[in-house]
């Protein structure tokens, strides 16, 4: 037993979450660095000739320069065992984000220390704070002019709602960037734009009082940096490690990731101050990662990863125990006893298979289409559910026309596959087959990245017209309502989803609450559990 807790125990699984351009895909990639996983960071935008980041798989991320999909990524540092889950940025993709904090057990929050907080980031914050994970800031581009530090750490407590606690500071941004003062050694690290894609240049540590700071710091940036380390200690929350553990307390770090420029001190203190896999909640009460034998959920699928073979990957987090690939598992879902075919894990769209695994880890494994986001795995002679990942409401719709008829099978199942994923939901006439298909979609990215893959996945071309509406609801007491003679406005539409459950889809919200008053009983939810 001693030697799983020990490789439990080392584990830290975390999410990286940030608007898009904050950084974040650079930031993961110097962590990568430091791991030794990669020897060159890569570029993320630029020239079709310019490498790409190594967290970007999917073509359409190459040509748009986003993430599109949540990646996983392992790798060794100092003694521990990393799980990166990089997330999408873009607010389109805020779902696959959703699911993705799901499996982590903390998250990182990247800002632009020259926008502060934006809008997909306190979406994406509120999530986290729901779930009582901790949360890292690391404020970002200090080598590009920044806004007022004080500022920046109002914009956090004002937007998120979380008091924070700085661990370094920074003095001077843009061209007179000059270092970050850690307030626990009392000691400056200095700033060198070192070389962007190779492991942090050393800067020189100067000791606050020591004379050779002058040499540094020219003599408004020393007296602005003492002032405000003074006010720092009156003002600022202490750091407390329980408050963080609970996500009522972010600490906040400094620095630069282009420059690969405070980012090996923030991965130190990161790693003493997360903890390792956290006990998970299953329908018959609470799941401990190294009393109880193994366990996962999926979080997340993905269709077409290796174009060469027409696969389709269930991605897991480990919660509980120890995998062994030789051993079968029980499928909970399909209530049935299986093997886990060819688990592997991830570095980027590169993979190798593992025999074994641990609680924290992500593994993907071969999905022969009976794996539903949501779904728990664990050893046989158990039997429990892990809590179930809500569904979101779609906020845009379109009718899907399908450009030649005689192509109709790979549609089918094209639609099919890449709604599994989670990206998009699929909708039916209430009465009708898959003749008319309608796609909801929470961003309108999504539209377009459907289309891109249809296209080169499975060789189908699409036309898509957009529906007018802009709400669904599933209908909460399906068993006890005639849904054939509900009376609803003239805009509403009656559908199916892909499981055959009854929803209903409105223009505008005077009409769902008119359907509410013409249908006693009838009771609308605005997201379904999976």
């Amino acid at each position: 037993m001693a030697d799983y807790t020990k490789e439990i125990t080392k584990r830290r699984t975390f999410a990286i979450i940030s608007h898009p351009d904050a950084g974040k895909t650079t930031l993961t990639e110097k962590f990568l660095l430091y791991g030794g996983a990669i020897n060159l960071a890569g570029s993320v935008k630029g020239k079709a000739t310019s490498r790409h980041a190594v967290s970007d798989w999917m073509e359409i991320e190459k040509e748009r320069g986003i993430s599109v999909t949540s990646s996983v990524l392992q790798f060794n540092y100092d003694g521990y065992c990393i799980n990166i889950l990089d997330t999408p940025g873009h607010q389109d993709f805020s779902e696959d984000t959703y699911r993705t904090l799901m499996a982590a057990d903390s998250a990182v929050m990247v800002i632009d220390a020259s926008k502060g907080v934006e809008a997909q980031t306190r979406k994406l914050f509120k999530v986290c704070a729901m779930r009582h994970i901790p949360i890292f800031t690391f404020i970002n581009k200090l080598d590009r002019d920044a806004n007022d530090t004080f500022d920046l750490l109002d914009d956090i407590e004002k937007e998120l709602g979380i008091p924070t606690c700085p661990i370094n500071w920074p003095i001077g941004s843009g061209k007179k960037f000059r270092g970050v003062y850690d307030r626990d050694t009392r000691k400056v690290l200095t700033f060198s734009d070192t070389m962007k894609g190779t492991k942090e240049g050393i800067g020189e540590e100067i000791s606050v009082d020591e004379p050779r700071l002058d040499e540094v710091l020219d003599a408004e940036q020393k007296e602005q940096l003492l002032e405000e380390i003074e006010l720092l200690d009156g003002a600022s929350a202490e750091f407390d490690q329980d408050l963080v553990n609970e996500g009522k307390l972010s600490p906040v770090f400094f620095g630069s990731a282009l420059t690969n420029f405070g980012v090996e001190t923030f991965l130190e203190h990161f790693l003493k101050m997360t903890s390792s896999p956290l006990p998970r909640t299953a329908d018959i009460g609470v799941i401990d990662p190294v009393k109880e034998e193994f366990s996962a959920f999926v979080f997340k699928i993905q269709a077409n990863m290796n174009k060469n073979h027409r696969d389709r990957i269930a991605f897991m987090r480990i919660c509980s125990g120890k995998f062994d690939a030789s051993r079968e598992v029980f499928h909970v879902q399909g209530n049935k006893k299986m093997r886990l075919s060819q688990p592997q894990q991830m570095m980027a769209s590169d993979r190798h298979v593992v025999e074994e695994a641990y609680a924290g880890d992500i593994i993907g494994v071969f999905d022969p289409g009976i794996f539903a986001i949501g779904d728990t795995v664990c050893t046989p002679g158990k039997k429990y559910a892990y809590e179930g990942i809500p569904t979101f409401a779609p906020e845009h719709f379109a009718r899907v026309r399908l450009m030649d008829s005689m192509k109709r099978k790979q549609f089918v199942k094209g639609v099919n596959q890449i709604a599994q994923e989670g990206a998009i939901q699929i909708f039916q006439e209430f009465m009708g087959g898959m003749e008319e298909i309608i796609v909801g979609v929470v961003g309108v990215l999504q539209f377009d990245v459907l289309k891109y893959r249809l296209e080169n996945e499975y060789n189908v071309e699409i036309r898509l017209e957009s529906l007018p509406y802009e709400h669904i609801r599933w209908i909460a007491n399906k068993e006890s309502v005639d849904i054939e003679k509900l009376t609803g406005t003239s805009d509403m539409k009656k559908v199916k989803d892909m499981r055959g459950n009854p929803l209903l889809l409105f223009v505008n919200a005077w009409s769902v609450g008119m359907t509410l008053d013409r249908n006693e009983g009838l009771e609308l939810a605005e997201f379904s559990r999976n």
